[in-house]
Protein backbone atom coordinates (compact mmCIF):
# COMPACT_ATOMS: atom_id res chain seq x y z
CA UNK A 1 0.00 0.00 0.00
CA UNK A 2 1.34 3.34 -0.99
CA UNK A 3 0.49 6.35 1.82
CA UNK A 4 0.29 10.28 1.22
CA UNK A 5 -0.26 13.05 3.25
CA UNK A 6 -3.70 14.72 3.56
CA UNK A 7 -3.55 17.97 2.12
CA UNK A 8 -1.09 20.17 3.17
CA UNK A 9 -1.26 18.84 6.33
CA UNK A 10 1.14 16.12 7.70
CA UNK A 11 -1.25 13.49 8.78
CA UNK A 12 -0.04 10.51 6.22
CA UNK A 13 -3.24 8.61 4.97
CA UNK A 14 -3.42 5.35 2.77
CA UNK A 15 -3.71 6.10 -1.26
CA UNK A 16 -7.06 3.92 -0.58
CA UNK A 17 -10.11 5.05 2.07
CA UNK A 18 -12.29 2.28 2.80
CA UNK A 19 -16.17 3.65 2.81
CA UNK A 20 -18.23 3.07 5.63
CA UNK A 21 -21.52 3.78 3.98
CA UNK A 22 -22.37 -0.36 3.86
CA UNK A 23 -22.15 -1.13 6.90
CA UNK A 24 -25.29 -1.83 9.03
CA UNK A 25 -26.88 -1.61 5.53
CA UNK A 26 -26.31 -3.96 2.65
CA UNK A 27 -23.79 -5.95 4.85
CA UNK A 28 -23.95 -7.16 7.95
CA UNK A 29 -22.03 -6.86 10.95
CA UNK A 30 -20.03 -10.16 10.55
CA UNK A 31 -19.25 -9.18 6.77
CA UNK A 32 -18.11 -5.92 7.97
CA UNK A 33 -15.53 -6.55 10.41
CA UNK A 34 -14.20 -9.34 7.63
CA UNK A 35 -14.38 -6.39 5.01
CA UNK A 36 -12.38 -3.68 7.50
CA UNK A 37 -10.01 -6.41 8.53
CA UNK A 38 -9.13 -7.34 5.44
CA UNK A 39 -8.53 -3.54 4.20
CA UNK A 40 -6.62 -2.84 7.60
CA UNK A 41 -4.12 -6.43 6.98
CA UNK A 42 -3.55 -4.73 3.10
CA UNK A 43 -2.64 -1.00 4.65
CA UNK A 44 -5.36 0.59 4.52
CA UNK A 45 -5.28 2.97 7.39
CA UNK A 46 -8.05 5.18 6.41
CA UNK A 47 -11.91 4.70 7.22
CA UNK A 48 -14.37 6.90 6.47
CA UNK A 49 -17.97 7.41 7.70
CA UNK A 50 -21.06 9.43 8.46
CA UNK A 51 -23.39 9.92 11.36
CA UNK A 52 -26.21 9.46 9.35
CA UNK A 53 -25.07 5.88 7.63
CA UNK A 54 -27.38 4.12 7.59
CA UNK A 55 -30.29 6.42 8.90
CA UNK A 56 -32.09 7.32 5.42
CA UNK A 57 -32.09 3.88 4.78
CA UNK A 58 -33.94 1.56 7.53
CA UNK A 59 -35.77 4.31 8.87
CA UNK A 60 -33.85 4.67 12.18
CA UNK A 61 -32.01 7.30 13.37
CA UNK A 62 -28.46 6.67 12.32
CA UNK A 63 -25.26 5.69 13.63
CA UNK A 64 -25.19 2.08 12.61
CA UNK A 65 -21.96 2.49 10.59
CA UNK A 66 -20.12 4.30 13.01
CA UNK A 67 -21.09 1.65 15.90
CA UNK A 68 -19.77 -1.18 13.59
CA UNK A 69 -16.14 0.43 13.06
CA UNK A 70 -16.38 1.89 17.07
CA UNK A 71 -16.82 -2.33 18.29
CA UNK A 72 -14.11 -3.27 15.17
CA UNK A 73 -11.35 -0.26 16.33
CA UNK A 74 -12.26 -1.56 19.96
CA UNK A 75 -9.62 -4.44 18.81
CA UNK A 76 -7.09 -2.46 16.51
CA UNK A 77 -4.31 -0.04 17.93
CA UNK A 78 -6.52 3.01 17.51
CA UNK A 79 -3.09 4.95 16.67
CA UNK A 80 -2.51 3.02 13.50
CA UNK A 81 -5.98 3.52 12.07
CA UNK A 82 -7.41 7.55 10.93
CA UNK A 83 -10.59 8.01 11.55
CA UNK A 84 -12.84 10.35 9.15
CA UNK A 85 -16.55 10.79 10.22
CA UNK A 86 -19.25 13.24 8.70
CA UNK A 87 -21.62 16.25 10.48
CA UNK A 88 -24.85 17.56 8.85
CA UNK A 89 -28.15 15.32 8.46
CA UNK A 90 -30.59 14.68 10.85
CA UNK A 91 -29.75 12.45 13.53
CA UNK A 92 -32.50 13.23 16.20
CA UNK A 93 -36.30 15.21 16.49
CA UNK A 94 -36.47 18.90 16.79
CA UNK A 95 -35.08 22.06 15.11
CA UNK A 96 -31.68 21.21 16.59
CA UNK A 97 -31.36 17.67 14.91
CA UNK A 98 -29.92 18.31 12.01
CA UNK A 99 -27.06 21.27 10.81
CA UNK A 100 -24.32 22.74 11.52
CA UNK A 101 -24.99 25.56 14.13
CA UNK A 102 -22.61 24.94 17.04
CA UNK A 103 -25.65 23.45 19.31
CA UNK A 104 -25.91 20.37 16.85
CA UNK A 105 -22.05 19.94 15.87
CA UNK A 106 -21.62 19.66 19.10
CA UNK A 107 -23.81 17.00 20.38
CA UNK A 108 -23.00 15.30 17.43
CA UNK A 109 -19.41 14.92 17.27
CA UNK A 110 -20.15 13.03 21.27
CA UNK A 111 -22.64 11.25 19.74
CA UNK A 112 -20.12 9.67 17.08
CA UNK A 113 -17.16 10.01 20.01
CA UNK A 114 -19.11 7.58 21.72
CA UNK A 115 -20.10 5.51 18.79
CA UNK A 116 -16.51 5.03 17.78
CA UNK A 117 -15.62 4.40 20.93
CA UNK A 118 -12.87 6.58 20.96
CA UNK A 119 -11.72 10.15 22.77
CA UNK A 120 -10.85 11.71 18.83
CA UNK A 121 -11.63 11.91 15.32
CA UNK A 122 -8.92 12.28 12.93
CA UNK A 123 -10.93 14.01 9.76
CA UNK A 124 -14.35 15.65 10.84
CA UNK A 125 -16.36 16.54 7.77
CA UNK A 126 -19.58 18.73 7.16
CA UNK A 127 -21.36 16.67 5.23
CA UNK A 128 -22.74 19.16 2.86
CA UNK A 129 -23.69 22.64 3.49
CA UNK A 130 -26.11 24.68 6.10
CA UNK A 131 -27.62 27.79 4.34
CA UNK A 132 -29.42 28.71 7.76
CA UNK A 133 -26.07 28.87 9.80
CA UNK A 134 -23.16 31.38 9.44
CA UNK A 135 -20.19 30.07 8.43
CA UNK A 136 -18.16 31.63 11.10
CA UNK A 137 -20.33 30.09 13.09
CA UNK A 138 -19.99 26.50 11.77
CA UNK A 139 -16.15 26.97 11.63
CA UNK A 140 -15.73 28.85 15.43
CA UNK A 141 -17.88 25.60 16.71
CA UNK A 142 -15.32 22.75 14.71
CA UNK A 143 -12.38 25.11 15.99
CA UNK A 144 -13.41 24.83 19.22
CA UNK A 145 -13.35 20.66 18.83
CA UNK A 146 -9.98 20.86 17.44
CA UNK A 147 -8.87 22.80 20.28
CA UNK A 148 -10.10 20.46 22.82
CA UNK A 149 -8.85 17.43 21.28
CA UNK A 150 -11.99 15.65 20.39
CA UNK A 151 -10.80 16.57 16.47
CA UNK A 152 -7.60 16.42 14.52
CA UNK A 153 -8.31 17.60 11.27
CA UNK A 154 -11.13 19.02 9.71
CA UNK A 155 -12.75 18.78 6.12
CA UNK A 156 -16.27 18.91 4.25
CA UNK A 157 -17.88 17.47 1.39
CA UNK A 158 -20.26 18.73 -1.35
CA UNK A 159 -18.71 21.89 -1.24
CA UNK A 160 -18.67 24.17 -4.38
CA UNK A 161 -15.58 26.13 -4.90
CA UNK A 162 -16.68 29.49 -4.39
CA UNK A 163 -17.71 28.06 -1.11
CA UNK A 164 -14.76 26.01 -0.09
CA UNK A 165 -12.53 29.00 -0.79
CA UNK A 166 -15.03 31.40 1.13
CA UNK A 167 -14.48 29.11 4.33
CA UNK A 168 -10.85 29.15 3.80
CA UNK A 169 -10.71 33.23 3.97
CA UNK A 170 -13.04 32.99 7.11
CA UNK A 171 -10.64 30.62 8.85
CA UNK A 172 -7.82 32.92 7.83
CA UNK A 173 -9.43 36.01 8.82
CA UNK A 174 -10.27 34.69 12.71
CA UNK A 175 -7.57 32.64 12.78
CA UNK A 176 -9.98 29.30 13.03
CA UNK A 177 -8.83 25.97 12.33
CA UNK A 178 -9.48 25.59 8.26
CA UNK A 179 -10.36 22.71 5.91
CA UNK A 180 -7.91 20.32 5.16
CA UNK A 181 -9.96 18.14 3.08
CA UNK A 182 -12.69 17.77 0.74
CA UNK A 183 -15.09 15.02 -0.36
CA UNK A 184 -16.38 15.15 -3.75
CA UNK A 185 -18.22 13.47 -6.08
CA UNK A 186 -15.94 12.58 -8.54
CA UNK A 187 -15.35 9.52 -11.29
CA UNK A 188 -14.83 9.02 -14.66
CA UNK A 189 -18.46 9.49 -15.45
CA UNK A 190 -18.97 12.19 -13.46
CA UNK A 191 -16.24 14.53 -14.55
CA UNK A 192 -17.00 18.04 -15.25
CA UNK A 193 -18.84 19.65 -11.36
CA UNK A 194 -14.85 18.71 -9.99
CA UNK A 195 -12.95 19.36 -12.74
CA UNK A 196 -14.78 22.77 -13.16
CA UNK A 197 -13.40 24.69 -10.54
CA UNK A 198 -12.68 22.87 -7.78
CA UNK A 199 -9.83 20.72 -9.13
CA UNK A 200 -7.59 23.99 -9.43
CA UNK A 201 -9.16 25.44 -5.89
CA UNK A 202 -7.97 22.47 -4.09
CA UNK A 203 -4.76 22.09 -5.78
CA UNK A 204 -4.01 26.03 -5.13
CA UNK A 205 -4.87 25.83 -1.78
CA UNK A 206 -3.56 22.41 -0.97
CA UNK A 207 -6.61 20.45 0.11
CA UNK A 208 -6.41 17.33 0.61
CA UNK A 209 -9.22 15.39 -2.07
CA UNK A 210 -11.10 11.84 -1.18
CA UNK A 211 -13.54 11.91 -3.67
CA UNK A 212 -16.83 9.17 -3.54
CA UNK A 213 -18.00 7.23 -5.52
CA UNK A 214 -14.81 6.44 -7.51
CA UNK A 215 -16.61 3.46 -9.73
CA UNK A 216 -19.48 5.77 -10.51
CA UNK A 217 -21.70 3.45 -8.05
CA UNK A 218 -20.21 0.52 -9.92
CA UNK A 219 -20.74 1.06 -13.54
CA UNK A 220 -16.82 1.78 -13.56
CA UNK A 221 -16.80 -1.88 -12.33
CA UNK A 222 -17.66 -3.09 -16.19
CA UNK A 223 -20.41 -4.99 -14.60
CA UNK A 224 -23.21 -3.18 -16.43
CA UNK A 225 -23.20 -3.85 -20.21
CA UNK A 226 -25.00 -3.26 -22.88
CA UNK A 227 -26.77 -6.74 -22.80
CA UNK A 228 -27.23 -6.55 -18.78
CA UNK A 229 -28.01 -2.85 -17.88
CA UNK A 230 -29.43 -4.43 -14.51
CA UNK A 231 -26.98 -6.58 -12.48
CA UNK A 232 -27.61 -7.78 -9.06
CA UNK A 233 -27.01 -4.51 -7.47
CA UNK A 234 -27.84 -1.93 -4.11
CA UNK A 235 -27.01 0.77 -6.71
CA UNK A 236 -29.58 0.21 -9.67
CA UNK A 237 -31.50 3.18 -8.24
CA UNK A 238 -28.78 5.51 -8.21
CA UNK A 239 -29.61 8.66 -10.04
CA UNK A 240 -26.03 8.11 -11.81
CA UNK A 241 -26.17 5.20 -12.87
CA UNK A 242 -30.25 5.78 -13.91
CA UNK A 243 -28.69 8.91 -16.57
CA UNK A 244 -25.35 5.98 -17.65
CA UNK A 245 -27.53 3.03 -18.44
CA UNK A 246 -29.08 4.30 -21.47
CA UNK A 247 -26.11 6.67 -22.68
CA UNK A 248 -23.87 4.86 -25.51
CA UNK A 249 -21.05 7.21 -24.86
CA UNK A 250 -21.17 5.43 -21.66
CA UNK A 251 -20.55 2.13 -23.13
CA UNK A 252 -17.91 3.19 -25.44
CA UNK A 253 -16.07 4.59 -22.45
CA UNK A 254 -16.31 1.25 -20.95
CA UNK A 255 -14.94 -0.55 -23.88
CA UNK A 256 -11.73 1.92 -23.56
CA UNK A 257 -11.40 0.35 -19.88
CA UNK A 258 -11.93 -3.36 -20.81
CA UNK A 259 -9.40 -2.88 -23.49
CA UNK A 260 -6.86 -1.23 -20.99
CA UNK A 261 -7.92 -4.08 -17.91
CA UNK A 262 -7.18 -6.92 -20.50
CA UNK A 263 -3.99 -5.13 -21.71
CA UNK A 264 -2.40 -5.53 -18.16
CA UNK A 265 -4.70 -8.13 -16.80
CA UNK A 266 -6.34 -6.97 -14.03
CA UNK A 267 -10.04 -5.60 -13.24
CA UNK A 268 -11.91 -2.93 -15.05
CA UNK A 269 -12.35 -1.12 -11.61
CA UNK A 270 -8.08 -0.84 -10.98
CA UNK A 271 -8.24 1.11 -14.43
CA UNK A 272 -10.86 3.62 -13.45
CA UNK A 273 -8.94 3.91 -9.98
CA UNK A 274 -5.44 4.28 -11.35
CA UNK A 275 -6.69 7.10 -13.56
CA UNK A 276 -8.29 9.34 -10.91
CA UNK A 277 -4.93 8.61 -8.51
CA UNK A 278 -2.45 9.69 -11.32
CA UNK A 279 -3.70 12.97 -10.59
CA UNK A 280 -1.65 15.30 -8.22
CA UNK A 281 -5.01 16.49 -6.26
CA UNK A 282 -6.26 13.44 -5.48
CA UNK A 283 -5.35 11.56 -2.09
CA UNK A 284 -7.25 8.78 -2.03
CA UNK A 285 -10.76 7.92 -3.52
CA UNK A 286 -13.12 6.28 -0.94
CA UNK A 287 -13.77 2.30 -2.05
CA UNK A 288 -17.01 0.58 -0.49
CA UNK A 289 -18.02 -2.74 -0.58
CA UNK A 290 -20.97 -4.83 0.77
CA UNK A 291 -18.49 -8.17 0.00
CA UNK A 292 -15.04 -9.11 0.31
CA UNK A 293 -15.16 -10.10 -3.11
CA UNK A 294 -15.76 -6.43 -3.61
CA UNK A 295 -12.84 -5.16 -1.76
CA UNK A 296 -10.73 -7.70 -3.27
CA UNK A 297 -11.13 -6.50 -6.86
CA UNK A 298 -10.01 -3.06 -5.91
CA UNK A 299 -7.04 -3.77 -3.48
CA UNK A 300 -4.07 -3.87 -5.81
CA UNK A 301 -5.44 -0.73 -8.22
CA UNK A 302 -2.42 1.66 -6.22
CA UNK A 303 0.04 -0.76 -7.74
CA UNK A 304 -0.92 0.06 -11.38
CA UNK A 305 0.78 3.17 -12.87
CA UNK A 306 -0.66 3.57 -16.37
CA UNK A 307 1.53 5.66 -19.42
CA UNK A 308 0.38 8.97 -20.72
CA UNK A 309 -0.76 7.34 -23.79
CA UNK A 310 -2.88 5.01 -21.81
CA UNK A 311 -4.64 8.18 -19.65
CA UNK A 312 -5.12 10.48 -22.31
CA UNK A 313 -6.88 7.50 -24.08
CA UNK A 314 -9.20 7.36 -20.96
CA UNK A 315 -9.52 11.14 -20.83
CA UNK A 316 -10.96 11.09 -24.48
CA UNK A 317 -13.16 8.77 -23.85
CA UNK A 318 -14.74 10.28 -20.88
CA UNK A 319 -14.89 13.78 -21.83
CA UNK A 320 -18.66 15.10 -21.21
CA UNK A 321 -19.09 12.88 -18.48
Amino acid sequence: MEYTRLGRTGLKVSRLCLGGMTFGWSCDEATSFRILDRAFDSGINFIDTADIYSFWIQGNRGGESESIIGRWLATKPRREVVIATKVRGRMWPGPNGEGLSRAHILQAVDDSLRRLQTDYIDLYQTHYPDDDTPLEETLAALDTLVRAGKVRYIGCSNYPAWLLLKTLWLSDKHHLARFDCLQPHYSLFNRDEFERELAAACDDQGIGVIPYSPLAAGFATGKYTRSNRQPDSTRTGSGLIQKLLNNDQAYVALDVLHDLAQAHSVPVAHIALAWQLAQPVITAPIIGARTLEQLEEVLGATRLHLTAAELSRIDQATKGF
